[in-house]
């Protein structure tokens, strides 16, 4: 059950009406409880249990750290739940790696492997929940928040269904206060809400599913296409994750905004960054603050010179990217993310003394050239994330710039166009807030009609047979 289909508009339409008629905040919450547990269900009712079973134990453990004031035991309980998270977090969707690449080493010493892989259900959105789950025993641990006493309000925090599966990434201090506020019918927020939902279903539905038809026979076949077909392909595939997971985010903030939660910001029009810094506070901006907040920082942040915070990047972008997934092509994808964080850091040291060559990259060019050169560096680096095999992206690369035969492009480039033109006005919409300044004076029948309209043309648009969303796999 996922956003964009029949079956979970029926689900929000009852939670929704339901949620509203209800005058008790604290049955509203455990309306939310269930209605997210039986969403989880859906997929897998066990693992929902074993997500509950978890959260309840992170629960328990944190009231216990709280408690005892001797600094031992809160480093037990903190351990504790950390090891618990992360055991679960590596049994399932890192156990197969690791015995992977045990046998694919051994097999190099010239040692015979017998053992098989384990036939284990990664359960969807474990990255996430174990993120969140972390963060918040980690925030009790230094007496930023006080553990929540009831468990369905903390079983909600993790629980709930708009963020679950891909996020964001929620922070404890931001969502729990939100949960025990009593909520009160606001039209401007479900005005919102429906804007973002609109705004998310038109990135999922008409950016990310059209640019699949570029991206997906390509990347199946990168040697079998020739090397204008290859470019066409990693730049729908640049458009395509960006049009994938930012739309989940944008409906996820928008079904929570109708609830009346408020869940933070993740994207920020990534791809106008100036350089590789920026991006990574435009794009995933709450993946990117908890790796910022609870990895970069402890590991000694930017406080041990230069050297210090290179490894600390390195280090923290390589982890970033086995994040996302139990594959080498993700560890390689998060380690030249490092590497291109340092290089700016180098060059911005580098530079500082060199007035002329900041003030060249301060102009109108110069940020036209710093945006292109950042979005060619990212695009670049999108080819190993999604690629079905390290050797298929190298591949690829090889044949974006050493032409060789191959079939003829995929299909015609005027969709690509299309949708770049568009994405390129949505921007400047963005950038101007032309928007909010116009949509305010539209009568209501009007502006509802602009939405039925839009609504239909997104579905219009719509592929088909629709695809699942890329970041479900995480």
């Amino acid at each position: 059950m996922h956003f964009c289909s029949v079956a979970y508009l029926l689900f929000f339409v009852f939670i929704f009406s339901a949620y509203w008629l209800i005058p008790s905040n604290k049955i509203r919450n455990y309306l939310l409880v269930v209605a997210s547990f039986y969403f989880y269900a859906t997929w897998n009712s066990w693992l929902a249990v074993l997500v509950v079973a978890s959260s309840s134990l992170d629960f328990f453990l944190a009231i216990q750290l709280e408690k005892s004031s001797k600094s031992g035991i809160r480093k037990a309980y903190l351990t504790a739940s950390i090891l618990a998270n992360m055991g679960l977090l590596c049994y399932f969707k890192y156990a197969n790696f690791f015995l992977e690449s045990l046998k694919e080493v051994l097999g190099k010493l010239g040692l015979e492997t017998h053992f098989s892989f384990l036939s284990i259900l990664i359960p969807i959105g474990i990255s996430f929940y174990t993120f969140e789950a972390i963060s918040y025993m980690a925030d009790v641990y230094k007496s930023k928040i006080f553990a929540e006493k009831s468990l369905p309000n903390f079983l909600l925090f993790i629980l709930f269904f708009p963020h679950l599966v891909a996020g964001p990434i929620v922070r404890s201090r931001d969502f729990l206060p939100q949960i025990r506020k009593t909520k009160k019918w606001n039209w401007s927020r479900m005005h919102l809400g429906l804007q973002m939902v609109l705004m998310g279903l038109f990135k999922k539905l008409v950016i990310a599913d059209r640019m699949a038809f570029y991206a997906d026979p390509v990347f199946a076949d990168p040697d079998g296409f020739r090397q204008g077909a290859l470019w066409i392909g990693m730049i729908a595939y640049a458009l395509q994750i960006y049009g994938d997971f930012s739309g989940y985010t944008d409906m996820a903030i928008g079904f929570a905004h109708m609830l009346g939660f408020k869940l933070t910001k993740n994207f920020n029009m990534p791809y106008l960054a100036v350089n590789i810094s920026d991006f990574w506070r435009r794009w995933h901006i709450s993946l990117s603050s908890w790796l910022r907040d609870y990895l970069f920082i402890p590991l000694g942040g930017s406080r041990g010179g230069l050297w210090s915070t290179c490894r600390n990047l390195m280090i923290t972008m390589a982890l970033g990217g086995l994040w996302h997934g139990a594959s080498w092509n993700f560890v390689v994808w998060g380690v030249i993310h490092g590497a291109l964080l340092v290089c700016h850091k180098l060059f911005m040291r580098f530079s500082e003394n060199w007035l002329i060559m900041q003030n060249l990259l301060l102009t109108r060019v110069g940020t036209g050239f710093r945006m292109a050169l950042t979005f060619l560096c990212v695009s670049l680096v999108w080819v190993f994330f999604r690629a079905q095999n390290f050797s298929d992206a190298i591949s690829f690369l090889r044949g974006l710039f050493l032409p060789h035969a191959g079939k003829a492009e995929p299909m015609n480039a005027v969709g690509l166009v299309l949708v770049i033109f568009l994405i390129t006005v949505a921007h400047m919409f963005g950038v101007k807030k032309y928007w909010q300044s116009v949509y305010q004076k539209i009568p209501a029948p009007v502006l509802g009609l602009a939405y039925a309209l839009f609504l239909n043309f997104c579905l219009f648009m719509a592929p088909p047979v629709g695809k699942p969303f890329i970041y479900f796999q995480f």
